[in-house]
C-alpha cells in the first residue's frame, strides 16, 4: 500500500516554517523604518532653513502685493552745516603797484644800486643820473648870493652916510629916499638868489630816482650807462610794503555771494601751499563780454606767490543748514528738481525741491525736505508716481560735514 505526505513549507512562523525566510522579512522592515526617519529629517531640515531664509537678518517682511516689487535703496538724509564753497581762478598782482620813473630833466644813469627782488625802504636811492653840469651851476648860483649880499651892504652904506648928512643940508630928502630904495631892491636880490640857489639843489636831488615808499622791487627796466628823461618809461615797479593779491573773476551769481572780509584760500599754480587770503573788494561792474566781476583777495607776501602768476582760490561763502543728498537722488525734467519719497503703504511719491550749493560730498536741498523722509536714493529715473517698491536702507556712512544742531 502506497502512502502521500504533503508538506507545508509556505507557512510563516508555523511551527514548521523556514528559519531563514523570517529574518529577511524582519531586515526589510527595519529597513523601511529606517528610511522613513530619515526622510522625516531631511523634511525638518528643509522647513529650518526656509524659516531662516524668510525670516531671518531682521529683514522686513512685505505684503502678498509686494512680493513682486522692485527693490530700491532709499536714505534719511537729516541735516547738516553745510559750508559753502566757491572756487575761483585769477591772477596774482601787487595791491598797489607803484611806477618809478624820471622826476627831473633826466640825464645819463650813473649806477642802479638795486635789484629786482629787494626790499627797499622809502627815500632809498633807485639810480643815480650824472649831474656834473648841474652841479656847477649850483655852484654859480651860489656864488651869485654873494654878490647880491656885497651890494646889499654897499647899498646899506651908503644910506647910512647919507642919513648923517641930512641933518646939515647937504643931502636932500629926495636923495635918501633914492637911496633907502636902493638898499631894499639889493636885499631883495639876495633872496632872489638864495631862492634860485636852493631851486636849483632841489633839481639835483630829482636827479637821484628814488622809492616814494616802502616795499618790494616788482621790475628794473633802467641799466648804468642808459640815457633817461621825462619821457622815458618806467623804470621802476615796486609793489607797496610787498602786499599781493588775487583777482579772482567770478560770474554774477558767485559774485553776489562775496562780500569784503570774507575768507579765502589761495593757490598759487606750480605748488600745492595754500595762502591764507580775505576779500577786500568787490568789483561794482560785470564784464559785459565775459559776464564776469573780479573779486580782490588781498595776499601777505611770500615768494611763492609772483605777480602775474595764475592761482586757484577757495572762497567762503557762509554756512547753510540743509538736508545733504547725493546728485543721483535728484532728478530733474520741464517743472524743476524733484526726487521721490517713500510714503504710505511703500508707494513713492513726487517732491518738488529748490537745490543749493554743490559740494564733493552732495548736493544741498533748501527747500521741499525736512531731511526726515525717506528719499529713493538710486534708480529714481525709473520709477513712476504712485508705483509700489521694496525700500532698503542704505548703509549708514561716516558723515564728511557736522551734523546741524
Amino acid at each position: 500500500m502506497n502512502y502521500e505526505t504533503t508538506v507545508d513549507v509556505e507557512g510563516e512562523g508555523s511551527p514548521g516554517g523556514d528559519p531563514l525566510a523570517d529574518v529577511d522579512a524582519q531586515a526589510r522592515a527595519d529597513r523601511r523604518r529606517k528610511l522613513l526617519i530619515a526622510g522625516g529629517a531631511i523634511l525638518a531640515v528643509l522647513v529650518l532653513v526656509a524659516v531662516m531664509f524668510g525670516h531671518g537678518g531682521g529683514e522686513k517682511d512685505f505684503a502678498p502685493g509686494e512680493a513682486q516689487a522692485p527693490t530700491v535703496t532709499v536714505i534719511a538724509p537729516g541735516k547738516v552745516t553745510i559750508a559753502g564753497n566757491i572756487q575761483a581762478t585769477g591772477t596774482l598782482a601787487a595791491r598797489r603797484e607803484m611806477p618809478v620813473g624820471v622826476v627831473g630833466e633826466g640825464g645819463r644813469v650813473v649806477s642802479v644800486p638795486v635789484e629786482a627782488g629787494q626790499w627797499v625802504r622809502a627815500g632809498q636811492v633807485l639810480a643815480v643820473i650824472d649831474r656834473s653840469v648841474q652841479t656847477q651851476q649850483a655852484v654859480s648860483a651860489a656864488a651869485q648870493i654873494e654878490v647880491a649880499r656885497a651890494d646889499a651892504q654897499l647899498a646899506q652904506a651908503n644910506l647910512d652916510r647919507a642919513l648923517k648928512l641930512v641933518d646939515r643940508g647937504f643931502i636932500s630928502k629926495a636923495d635918501v629916499d633914492r637911496l633907502t630904495a636902493t638898499r631894499d631892491a639889493a636885499a631883495a636880490q639876495v633872496k632872489v638868489a638864495q631862492a634860485q640857489y636852493r631851486e636849483l639843489l632841489a633839481l639835483n636831488d630829482r636827479l637821484n630816482i628814488v622809492a616814494p615808499a616802502a616795499g618790494l622791487i616788482l621790475e628794473r627796466n633802467v641799466e648804468p650807462g642808459q640815457v633817461v628823461g621825462a619821457g622815458s618809461s618806467v623804470l621802476f615797479s615796486i609793489a607797496k610794503d610787498g602786499q599781493l593779491e588775487l583777482l579772482a573773476q567770478l560770474d554774477e551769481a558767485d559774485l553776489a555771494a562775496v562780500s569784503v572780509g570774507t575768507t579765502a584760500q589761495v593757490v598759487p599754480v606750480g605748488t600745492t601751499k595754500a595762502f591764507p587770503g580775505q576779500v577786500w573788494q568787490v568789483s561794482p561792474v560785470i564784464d559785459q563780454t565775459r559776464r564776469l566781476g573780479t573779486a580782490r583777495i588781498a595776499l601777505s607776501y611770500a615768494p611763492e606767490l609772483r605777480p602775474g602768476g595764475f592761482a586757484s582760490a577757495t572762497i567762503v561763502s557762509g554756512t547753510l543748514v540743509a538736508p545733504m543728498l547725493p546728485e543721483s537722488a535728484i532728478l530733474s525734467d520741464d517743472q524743476g528738481s524733484y526726487v521721490y519719497v517713500v510714503g504710505k503703504g511703500n508707494k513713492v511719491a513726487r517732491r518738488d525741491v529748490e537745490t543749493g550749493l554743490v559740494t564733493d560730498n552732495g548736493i544741498a536741498v533748501v527747500k521741499g525736505l525736512t531731511g526726515g523722509e525717506r528719499v529713493v536714493m538710486r534708480a529714481g529715473g525709473f520709477l513712476t508716481e504712485g508705483e509700489v517698491i521694496r525700500p532698503v536702507d542704505a548703509a549708514p556712512q561716516k558723515p564728511a560735514l557736522r551734523p546741524a544742531s
